[in-house]
């Protein structure tokens, strides 16, 4: 690797960290490529470097369930594996398992998602719905359906005697959704976004199926939540949507959220401390920004005051009538759904290749991927019995 190699990625490490840097507690999963066993270690982000805690704290579930994780984490010493700069500027790279780098900060806990959360992005679905996935027919859809709806849905509690008003109207006109019952009713919609293990993290490409003519990227706030329930942490996602897919049928909304690659997670979980707290999450934006290889650039902003249910509702509605053991990755839905169109008039967003996808909060840093394509981007192999067997291997099970 050249010179000039490593200073290009070094340029952006800082945006990887939050604005006030390592002021916070920020937890992290990372790859060890040292020893005889190669495997990722839990890691203490600290401004005087990189400390391994896994001796510890074999998984971050571990940490998460900590009566008190953040004052856990600073009092464990842990143990240096290395500088900051070269942690950050190894995740700014294409995945190399030769090198020490971050993985997505989950590991054993099950990674959930809610989505219809937010009044903008509501419609959205109801559209992909109408237009049964055809991103050119959307445009004629989205002017009915805001000819119908207007405003009305900003600021409506799902579940309020007004929405349920809003639900007779709507159903008498015949633009009742499934979309509109989780977005405004009672219940939220709550699904897996992906199975254990298998989120990539900073710098690691992120996928879209090559069947998938109309998709985007969903930036969003994740919750990190222990076994007992409590939200401990968040960190930051992208719950790539397949909109054409999802929007032929809601019943293929598996096919459209969960594919190789398809959930990223990162770049640290930041555990909530005397510096960070859920009422600085419930104000946080999330910004976008993606940038083609084709000189095409789009910005976009999500903000968790405009959420329709506040996210510990939507904990407490992921765990329901079900345990976690292992706790949970929540993905709490996003504000931002494009609309502008990229390749042909009414033809809408959709992502091509090599896209760079950088989502980014003040509180927690930037997860930058690049867009590949699902049966292309590197495979997953690395499942819940490869870990086991590698903590074994280290001596890490007691």
């Amino acid at each position: 690797m050249s010179h000039d190699d490593i200073q290009r990625p070094l340029q952006a490490v800082d945006r990887l960290l939050p604005d006030d840097v390592c002021a916070g507690t920020l937890l992290g999963r990372a790859w060890n490529p040292g020893g005889p066993t190669p495997g990722p270690m839990v890691v203490a982000i600290r401004a005087e470097g990189v400390f391994d805690v896994s001796a510890r704290w074999p998984t971050v579930a571990d940490v998460l369930d900590e009566l008190n994780p953040a004052g856990a984490l600073t009092a464990e010493q842990g143990v240096f594996v290395g500088r900051l700069e070269e942690l950050l500027a190894n995740s700014s790279l294409p995945a190399d398992a030769h090198v020490m780098r971050l993985l997505a900060p989950a590991d054993v806990q099950v990674i959930k998602a809610c989505g219809v959360t937010f009044a903008d992005s509501m419609i959205e679905r109801v559209i992909e719905e109408r237009a049964k996935g055809d991103a050119a027919g959307a445009v004629l859809v989205r002017e009915h359906i805001m000819a119908a709806v207007g405003d009305n849905l900003q600021g409506m509690k799902p579940g309020s005697v007004e929405a349920i008003a809003l639900k007779e109207v709507l159903q008498k006109k015949g633009w009742w959704s499934a979309y509109l019952e989780v977005g405004i009713g009672p219940d939220a919609e709550v699904f897996t976004k992906a199975p254990v293990l298998s989120a990539v993290g900073p710098g690691a490409r992120v996928g879209i199926r090559s069947d998938s003519a109309w998709n985007n990227p969903e930036p969003e706030v994740v919750l990190a939540v222990n076994a007992r329930g409590e939200t401990v942490g968040i960190t930051l996602g992208n719950d790539v949507n397949l909109r054409d897919i999802e929007g032929r049928s809601a019943l293929l909304l598996g096919k459209a959220k969960d594919n190789n690659a398809s959930c990223a997670l990162g770049p640290f979980i930041r555990l909530f401390d005397q510096t960070f707290c859920m009422d600085d999450v419930r104000q946080m934006t999330v910004s976008l920004h993606v940038e083609g290889k084709d000189g095409y650039t789009m910005s976009g902003e999500s903000h968790l005051a405009r959420i329709s249910r506040d996210p510990l509702d939507l904990v407490a509605q992921t765990i329901s009538a079900h345990q976690y053991p292992d706790g949970f990755m929540l993905f709490t839905g996003t504000l931002f759904t494009p609309t502008q169109d990229r390749d042909a008039p009414g033809a809408g967003f959709t992502h091509h290749v090599g896209d760079v996808v950088s989502i980014r909060s003040g509180w927690v840093g930037e997860l930058r991927n690049e867009v590949e394509h699902s049966e292309t981007a590197p495979p997953w192999q690395f499942g819940v019995r490869a870990l086991m067997r590698n903590l074994a291997a280290r001596g890490l099970l007691g």
